[in-house]
Protein backbone atom coordinates (compact mmCIF):
# COMPACT_ATOMS: atom_id res chain seq x y z
CA UNK A 1 0.00 0.00 0.00
CA UNK A 2 1.04 3.16 -0.74
CA UNK A 3 1.86 6.26 1.88
CA UNK A 4 1.59 8.74 -0.52
CA UNK A 5 -0.18 11.18 1.00
CA UNK A 6 -2.80 13.40 -1.07
CA UNK A 7 -3.56 17.21 -0.95
CA UNK A 8 -6.95 17.70 0.12
CA UNK A 9 -8.85 20.92 -1.37
CA UNK A 10 -8.95 24.18 0.33
CA UNK A 11 -11.52 24.41 3.06
CA UNK A 12 -11.79 20.20 3.55
CA UNK A 13 -10.77 18.09 6.34
CA UNK A 14 -10.74 14.42 6.56
CA UNK A 15 -10.07 11.72 8.98
CA UNK A 16 -10.70 8.03 9.26
CA UNK A 17 -10.56 5.54 12.36
CA UNK A 18 -11.07 2.28 13.37
CA UNK A 19 -14.13 1.79 16.28
CA UNK A 20 -15.08 -2.05 16.31
CA UNK A 21 -16.60 -2.39 13.21
CA UNK A 22 -14.71 -4.90 11.09
CA UNK A 23 -13.45 -8.21 13.41
CA UNK A 24 -9.72 -6.96 12.64
CA UNK A 25 -8.11 -3.59 13.76
CA UNK A 26 -8.16 -2.12 10.45
CA UNK A 27 -10.22 1.24 9.95
CA UNK A 28 -13.66 1.17 9.62
CA UNK A 29 -15.41 4.49 9.90
CA UNK A 30 -14.43 7.87 7.65
CA UNK A 31 -15.59 11.60 8.31
CA UNK A 32 -15.25 13.74 5.86
CA UNK A 33 -16.06 17.89 6.76
CA UNK A 34 -16.37 20.89 4.80
CA UNK A 35 -15.31 24.25 6.08
CA UNK A 36 -18.48 25.83 4.80
CA UNK A 37 -21.35 23.61 3.74
CA UNK A 38 -20.33 22.73 -0.42
CA UNK A 39 -22.46 22.29 -4.01
CA UNK A 40 -22.97 18.57 -3.87
CA UNK A 41 -23.86 15.96 -6.55
CA UNK A 42 -24.43 12.57 -6.73
CA UNK A 43 -25.04 9.34 -8.88
CA UNK A 44 -26.63 6.24 -7.67
CA UNK A 45 -27.14 2.38 -8.07
CA UNK A 46 -30.02 1.57 -10.40
CA UNK A 47 -30.19 -2.00 -7.86
CA UNK A 48 -34.34 -1.19 -6.77
CA UNK A 49 -33.03 -2.07 -3.44
CA UNK A 50 -31.08 0.43 -1.37
CA UNK A 51 -29.42 0.48 1.19
CA UNK A 52 -30.74 3.16 4.27
CA UNK A 53 -27.64 5.11 4.56
CA UNK A 54 -27.73 5.37 0.83
CA UNK A 55 -31.95 6.88 0.75
CA UNK A 56 -30.85 9.31 3.60
CA UNK A 57 -28.05 10.62 0.94
CA UNK A 58 -30.74 10.50 -1.90
CA UNK A 59 -33.21 12.79 -0.55
CA UNK A 60 -30.93 15.04 1.34
CA UNK A 61 -28.59 15.94 -1.21
CA UNK A 62 -31.19 17.28 -3.38
CA UNK A 63 -31.43 21.34 -2.51
CA UNK A 64 -29.01 21.27 0.29
CA UNK A 65 -25.73 22.22 0.61
CA UNK A 66 -23.65 19.97 2.21
CA UNK A 67 -21.09 20.09 5.19
CA UNK A 68 -19.87 16.44 5.78
CA UNK A 69 -20.07 13.02 5.21
CA UNK A 70 -19.73 10.39 7.12
CA UNK A 71 -18.90 6.45 5.54
CA UNK A 72 -18.82 3.30 7.51
CA UNK A 73 -17.54 -0.13 6.09
CA UNK A 74 -17.84 -3.59 7.32
CA UNK A 75 -21.28 -3.85 7.83
CA UNK A 76 -23.78 -2.11 5.49
CA UNK A 77 -26.42 -0.28 6.65
CA UNK A 78 -28.82 -2.24 4.40
CA UNK A 79 -32.23 -4.71 4.33
CA UNK A 80 -33.04 -3.88 7.94
CA UNK A 81 -36.01 -2.72 8.02
CA UNK A 82 -37.48 0.94 9.79
CA UNK A 83 -34.65 0.54 12.25
CA UNK A 84 -31.76 0.95 9.76
CA UNK A 85 -33.56 4.52 8.47
CA UNK A 86 -33.80 5.43 12.42
CA UNK A 87 -29.95 4.56 12.39
CA UNK A 88 -29.32 6.79 9.08
CA UNK A 89 -31.05 9.74 11.05
CA UNK A 90 -29.11 9.15 13.98
CA UNK A 91 -25.85 9.09 12.49
CA UNK A 92 -26.22 12.35 10.37
CA UNK A 93 -27.97 14.09 13.47
CA UNK A 94 -24.96 12.86 15.82
CA UNK A 95 -22.33 14.29 12.99
CA UNK A 96 -24.34 17.37 12.30
CA UNK A 97 -23.70 18.47 16.12
CA UNK A 98 -20.16 17.75 15.86
CA UNK A 99 -19.69 19.34 12.98
CA UNK A 100 -22.01 22.80 13.60
CA UNK A 101 -24.48 21.92 10.97
CA UNK A 102 -28.13 20.92 10.20
CA UNK A 103 -28.68 17.06 9.95
CA UNK A 104 -29.86 17.72 6.11
CA UNK A 105 -26.37 18.72 5.46
CA UNK A 106 -24.63 15.56 6.37
CA UNK A 107 -24.59 12.57 3.46
CA UNK A 108 -24.32 8.80 4.79
CA UNK A 109 -22.29 5.94 2.73
CA UNK A 110 -22.38 2.61 3.79
CA UNK A 111 -20.77 -0.71 2.71
CA UNK A 112 -20.34 -4.13 3.66
CA UNK A 113 -22.27 -7.32 4.84
CA UNK A 114 -25.92 -6.49 4.23
CA UNK A 115 -28.90 -7.84 6.31
CA UNK A 116 -27.13 -7.05 10.13
CA UNK A 117 -27.97 -3.68 12.05
CA UNK A 118 -25.33 -1.59 12.57
CA UNK A 119 -23.43 -1.43 15.91
CA UNK A 120 -25.00 2.06 16.53
CA UNK A 121 -22.66 1.97 20.08
CA UNK A 122 -19.70 1.68 18.35
CA UNK A 123 -20.53 4.15 14.99
CA UNK A 124 -21.11 7.06 18.28
CA UNK A 125 -17.61 6.58 19.35
CA UNK A 126 -16.17 6.27 15.91
CA UNK A 127 -17.48 9.40 14.89
CA UNK A 128 -16.34 10.88 18.41
CA UNK A 129 -12.85 9.68 17.53
CA UNK A 130 -13.17 10.85 13.99
CA UNK A 131 -14.24 14.08 14.65
CA UNK A 132 -11.10 14.25 17.29
CA UNK A 133 -8.66 13.26 14.33
CA UNK A 134 -9.76 15.60 11.53
CA UNK A 135 -6.88 17.11 9.19
CA UNK A 136 -6.27 18.84 5.96
CA UNK A 137 -3.79 15.59 6.20
CA UNK A 138 -6.43 12.99 6.66
CA UNK A 139 -7.33 11.96 3.30
CA UNK A 140 -5.42 8.68 3.04
CA UNK A 141 -6.73 7.50 6.44
CA UNK A 142 -10.31 8.12 5.31
CA UNK A 143 -9.42 6.41 2.05
CA UNK A 144 -8.54 3.10 4.27
CA UNK A 145 -11.49 3.14 5.99
CA UNK A 146 -14.15 2.87 3.39
CA UNK A 147 -12.79 -0.02 1.96
CA UNK A 148 -13.72 -3.64 2.15
CA UNK A 149 -11.91 -6.55 0.47
CA UNK A 150 -9.58 -4.11 -1.65
CA UNK A 151 -6.47 -4.64 -1.54
CA UNK A 152 -5.24 -0.89 -1.24
CA UNK A 153 -6.93 2.32 -0.70
CA UNK A 154 -7.33 4.65 -4.00
CA UNK A 155 -6.94 8.13 -4.25
CA UNK A 156 -5.89 10.93 -6.30
CA UNK A 157 -5.23 14.92 -5.88
CA UNK A 158 -4.95 16.86 -9.33
CA UNK A 159 -4.36 20.56 -9.62
CA UNK A 160 -5.56 22.96 -12.64
CA UNK A 161 -5.91 26.54 -13.07
CA UNK A 162 -9.00 28.11 -13.82
CA UNK A 163 -8.87 31.78 -14.68
CA UNK A 164 -5.87 32.16 -12.95
CA UNK A 165 -6.65 30.24 -9.87
CA UNK A 166 -5.50 26.99 -8.63
CA UNK A 167 -8.30 24.49 -8.33
CA UNK A 168 -7.73 21.02 -6.72
CA UNK A 169 -9.62 18.14 -7.00
CA UNK A 170 -9.20 15.18 -5.02
CA UNK A 171 -10.90 11.79 -5.27
CA UNK A 172 -10.94 8.81 -3.18
CA UNK A 173 -12.59 5.26 -3.87
CA UNK A 174 -13.40 1.56 -2.55
CA UNK A 175 -14.19 -1.46 -4.54
CA UNK A 176 -13.30 -4.94 -5.37
CA UNK A 177 -16.27 -6.90 -6.21
CA UNK A 178 -19.78 -6.20 -6.86
CA UNK A 179 -18.95 -4.03 -9.45
CA UNK A 180 -20.48 -3.61 -13.15
CA UNK A 181 -21.78 -0.59 -15.29
CA UNK A 182 -25.25 1.25 -15.27
CA UNK A 183 -24.91 3.18 -11.55
CA UNK A 184 -21.72 4.06 -9.93
CA UNK A 185 -20.15 0.72 -9.28
CA UNK A 186 -18.89 1.62 -5.74
CA UNK A 187 -18.39 4.27 -2.78
CA UNK A 188 -16.67 6.82 -4.15
CA UNK A 189 -16.03 10.63 -3.18
CA UNK A 190 -14.53 13.83 -4.81
CA UNK A 191 -13.81 16.95 -3.10
CA UNK A 192 -12.99 20.33 -4.89
CA UNK A 193 -12.44 24.02 -3.89
CA UNK A 194 -13.61 24.75 -7.43
CA UNK A 195 -16.52 27.56 -7.54
CA UNK A 196 -19.39 25.59 -9.44
CA UNK A 197 -23.41 25.83 -9.37
CA UNK A 198 -25.22 22.72 -8.37
CA UNK A 199 -26.32 22.26 -11.61
CA UNK A 200 -22.97 22.05 -13.72
CA UNK A 201 -21.59 19.60 -10.47
CA UNK A 202 -23.94 17.35 -11.39
CA UNK A 203 -23.73 17.78 -15.01
CA UNK A 204 -19.89 17.10 -15.01
CA UNK A 205 -20.14 14.36 -12.22
CA UNK A 206 -22.71 12.50 -14.22
CA UNK A 207 -20.58 12.54 -17.73
CA UNK A 208 -17.32 11.41 -15.74
CA UNK A 209 -19.06 8.56 -13.87
CA UNK A 210 -20.48 7.58 -17.17
CA UNK A 211 -16.80 7.38 -19.20
CA UNK A 212 -15.16 5.86 -15.90
CA UNK A 213 -16.56 4.25 -13.36
CA UNK A 214 -19.79 3.03 -15.92
CA UNK A 215 -17.02 1.01 -17.88
CA UNK A 216 -15.46 -0.90 -15.07
CA UNK A 217 -16.93 -4.53 -14.83
CA UNK A 218 -15.52 -6.84 -12.29
CA UNK A 219 -18.39 -9.68 -11.46
CA UNK A 220 -21.21 -8.34 -13.95
CA UNK A 221 -23.25 -7.84 -9.88
CA UNK A 222 -23.75 -4.48 -8.56
CA UNK A 223 -24.93 -3.84 -4.73
CA UNK A 224 -27.06 -1.42 -2.96
CA UNK A 225 -25.16 1.28 -1.33
CA UNK A 226 -23.28 2.44 -4.46
CA UNK A 227 -22.96 5.89 -5.10
CA UNK A 228 -20.19 8.38 -6.21
CA UNK A 229 -20.55 11.79 -4.48
CA UNK A 230 -18.80 15.37 -4.85
CA UNK A 231 -18.69 18.00 -2.95
CA UNK A 232 -17.47 22.07 -3.93
CA UNK A 233 -16.99 24.47 -1.54
CA UNK A 234 -16.06 27.17 -3.63
CA UNK A 235 -12.72 28.24 -1.48
CA UNK A 236 -10.68 28.38 -4.16
CA UNK A 237 -12.18 31.88 -5.61
CA UNK A 238 -12.72 30.72 -9.16
CA UNK A 239 -15.37 32.74 -11.38
CA UNK A 240 -17.65 30.30 -10.89
CA UNK A 241 -18.83 27.97 -13.27
CA UNK A 242 -22.74 28.39 -14.14
CA UNK A 243 -22.04 27.68 -17.55
CA UNK A 244 -20.50 25.21 -20.14
CA UNK A 245 -17.83 27.69 -20.68
CA UNK A 246 -14.01 26.87 -20.95
CA UNK A 247 -13.58 26.36 -17.31
CA UNK A 248 -16.46 23.89 -17.27
CA UNK A 249 -14.60 21.93 -20.02
CA UNK A 250 -11.37 21.99 -18.07
CA UNK A 251 -12.67 20.81 -14.92
CA UNK A 252 -14.70 18.17 -16.64
CA UNK A 253 -11.63 16.69 -18.59
CA UNK A 254 -9.83 16.86 -15.11
CA UNK A 255 -12.53 14.96 -13.09
CA UNK A 256 -12.99 12.91 -16.13
CA UNK A 257 -9.11 11.80 -16.08
CA UNK A 258 -9.10 11.45 -12.07
CA UNK A 259 -12.47 9.31 -12.26
CA UNK A 260 -10.75 7.12 -14.73
CA UNK A 261 -7.61 6.64 -13.21
CA UNK A 262 -9.83 5.26 -9.91
CA UNK A 263 -11.37 3.10 -12.43
CA UNK A 264 -8.48 1.55 -13.70
CA UNK A 265 -6.99 1.23 -9.96
CA UNK A 266 -10.37 -0.47 -9.22
CA UNK A 267 -10.51 -3.01 -12.24
CA UNK A 268 -6.98 -3.75 -10.86
CA UNK A 269 -7.90 -4.86 -7.72
CA UNK A 270 -10.71 -6.90 -8.40
CA UNK A 271 -11.42 -9.58 -6.14
CA UNK A 272 -8.87 -12.27 -6.66
CA UNK A 273 -7.23 -10.91 -9.91
CA UNK A 274 -3.88 -10.95 -10.76
CA UNK A 275 -4.56 -9.17 -13.80
CA UNK A 276 -6.68 -5.49 -15.51
CA UNK A 277 -7.84 -5.91 -18.40
CA UNK A 278 -8.70 -3.18 -21.05
CA UNK A 279 -11.16 -3.88 -23.63
CA UNK A 280 -11.48 -1.67 -27.05
CA UNK A 281 -14.09 -1.88 -29.21
CA UNK A 282 -13.31 0.29 -32.30
CA UNK A 283 -14.57 1.11 -35.76
CA UNK A 284 -18.10 0.65 -34.98
CA UNK A 285 -21.15 1.62 -36.24
CA UNK A 286 -22.40 3.90 -33.62
CA UNK A 287 -21.00 4.16 -29.69
CA UNK A 288 -23.87 2.48 -27.75
CA UNK A 289 -22.83 -0.68 -30.51
CA UNK A 290 -18.99 -0.76 -29.13
CA UNK A 291 -19.97 -0.38 -25.67
CA UNK A 292 -22.49 -3.22 -26.16
CA UNK A 293 -19.93 -5.01 -27.04
CA UNK A 294 -17.41 -4.48 -24.89
CA UNK A 295 -19.44 -4.98 -22.05
CA UNK A 296 -20.34 -8.24 -22.89
CA UNK A 297 -17.05 -9.30 -23.23
CA UNK A 298 -16.13 -7.60 -19.94
CA UNK A 299 -18.36 -9.32 -18.20
CA UNK A 300 -18.06 -13.15 -19.97
CA UNK A 301 -16.76 -15.59 -17.53
CA UNK A 302 -15.14 -17.48 -20.28
CA UNK A 303 -13.71 -14.88 -21.47
CA UNK A 304 -11.94 -13.41 -17.85
CA UNK A 305 -10.99 -17.36 -16.81
CA UNK A 306 -9.06 -17.95 -20.31
CA UNK A 307 -7.23 -14.50 -19.63
CA UNK A 308 -6.56 -15.81 -15.73
CA UNK A 309 -5.28 -19.19 -17.43
CA UNK A 310 -3.00 -17.48 -20.32
CA UNK A 311 -5.24 -19.13 -23.01
CA UNK A 312 -5.41 -17.42 -25.73
CA UNK A 313 -9.17 -18.90 -26.78
CA UNK A 314 -10.13 -15.81 -28.88
CA UNK A 315 -13.35 -17.99 -29.69
CA UNK A 316 -14.55 -16.84 -26.56
CA UNK A 317 -14.30 -13.14 -27.07
CA UNK A 318 -16.05 -13.84 -30.28
CA UNK A 319 -18.74 -16.07 -28.71
CA UNK A 320 -19.51 -12.48 -26.20
CA UNK A 321 -20.02 -10.36 -28.79
CA UNK A 322 -22.13 -12.54 -30.57
CA UNK A 323 -24.78 -12.67 -27.53
CA UNK A 324 -24.52 -9.14 -26.71
CA UNK A 325 -27.22 -8.16 -28.33
CA UNK A 326 -25.65 -5.73 -30.84
CA UNK A 327 -25.82 -6.25 -34.34
CA UNK A 328 -22.41 -6.13 -36.25
CA UNK A 329 -21.09 -8.78 -39.16
CA UNK A 330 -19.14 -11.52 -37.57
CA UNK A 331 -17.12 -11.72 -41.31
CA UNK A 332 -15.30 -8.33 -40.81
CA UNK A 333 -13.90 -8.56 -37.17
CA UNK A 334 -10.60 -8.23 -36.56
CA UNK A 335 -9.53 -9.59 -32.68
CA UNK A 336 -6.12 -8.34 -31.13
CA UNK A 337 -4.14 -9.42 -27.98
CA UNK A 338 -1.84 -6.81 -27.29
CA UNK A 339 -0.43 -6.67 -30.49
CA UNK A 340 -0.62 -10.16 -31.47
CA UNK A 341 -3.37 -10.69 -34.07
CA UNK A 342 -5.53 -13.83 -33.56
CA UNK A 343 -8.20 -13.30 -35.37
CA UNK A 344 -8.88 -11.38 -39.19
CA UNK A 345 -12.49 -11.62 -40.87
CA UNK A 346 -14.01 -13.24 -38.28
CA UNK A 347 -11.40 -16.39 -39.17
CA UNK A 348 -8.57 -17.80 -36.95
CA UNK A 349 -4.96 -16.90 -37.83
CA UNK A 350 -1.97 -19.23 -37.09
CA UNK A 351 -0.45 -17.07 -34.40
CA UNK A 352 2.55 -17.37 -31.89
CA UNK A 353 1.43 -19.30 -28.96
CA UNK A 354 4.77 -18.31 -26.93
CA UNK A 355 4.01 -14.88 -27.75
CA UNK A 356 0.42 -15.08 -26.50
CA UNK A 357 1.08 -16.49 -23.34
CA UNK A 358 3.54 -14.21 -22.63
CA UNK A 359 0.88 -11.30 -23.72
CA UNK A 360 -1.68 -12.75 -21.27
CA UNK A 361 0.97 -12.93 -18.26
CA UNK A 362 1.42 -9.80 -18.18
CA UNK A 363 -0.54 -7.26 -15.18
CA UNK A 364 -2.39 -5.38 -17.64
CA UNK A 365 -3.90 -6.74 -20.71
CA UNK A 366 -5.02 -5.10 -24.03
CA UNK A 367 -7.82 -6.98 -26.11
CA UNK A 368 -8.56 -5.02 -29.21
CA UNK A 369 -12.04 -5.83 -31.39
CA UNK A 370 -11.69 -4.37 -34.66
CA UNK A 371 -15.66 -4.01 -35.89
CA UNK A 372 -14.83 -2.20 -39.44
CA UNK A 373 -18.58 -0.67 -39.66
CA UNK A 374 -17.91 2.27 -38.69
CA UNK A 375 -15.81 5.44 -36.66
CA UNK A 376 -17.32 4.79 -33.08
CA UNK A 377 -15.50 2.97 -30.42
CA UNK A 378 -15.55 2.46 -26.48
CA UNK A 379 -13.82 1.12 -23.56
CA UNK A 380 -14.38 -1.04 -20.72
CA UNK A 381 -11.53 -2.12 -17.57
CA UNK A 382 -11.90 -5.94 -16.54
CA UNK A 383 -10.01 -7.96 -14.51
CA UNK A 384 -9.23 -12.09 -14.91
CA UNK A 385 -11.26 -14.51 -12.76
CA UNK A 386 -9.17 -16.52 -10.82
CA UNK A 387 -9.92 -19.06 -7.57
CA UNK A 388 -9.12 -16.69 -4.97
CA UNK A 389 -12.52 -14.93 -5.99
CA UNK A 390 -14.33 -18.11 -4.89
CA UNK A 391 -12.62 -17.77 -1.75
CA UNK A 392 -13.18 -14.62 -0.93
CA UNK A 393 -17.23 -14.76 -1.64
CA UNK A 394 -17.72 -18.18 -0.90
CA UNK A 395 -16.46 -16.77 2.65
CA UNK A 396 -17.13 -13.01 2.80
CA UNK A 397 -19.12 -13.37 6.32
CA UNK A 398 -16.69 -15.40 8.33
Amino acid sequence: MSDKKYKLPLGFMASGVHCGIKKNDNKDLALIVSDIPAQAAGVYTKNIVKGHSLKWTMKHLEGNRIKAITINSGNANACVGTAGDDDAEFIADYTAKLVGCDKNEVLLGSTGVIGHRLPIGNIKTGINKAYEQLSADGASNAAIAIMTTDTFKKEISVDINLSGKTVTIYGMAKGSGMIHPDMATLIVVFLTDASISNSMLQKALSCAVNKSFNRVSIDGDTSECDMVLMLANGKAENPAIEQENDNFRIFTGALEKAATYLAKLIAKDGEGATKMVEIRVINAPNENTAHVIANSISKSLLVKTAIFGQDANWGRIMNAMGYSGASFNPETVDIWLGDLQVCKDGTGLDFDEEKAVAILSKDEILITVDLKMGTASDTMWTCDLSYDYVKINSSYRS
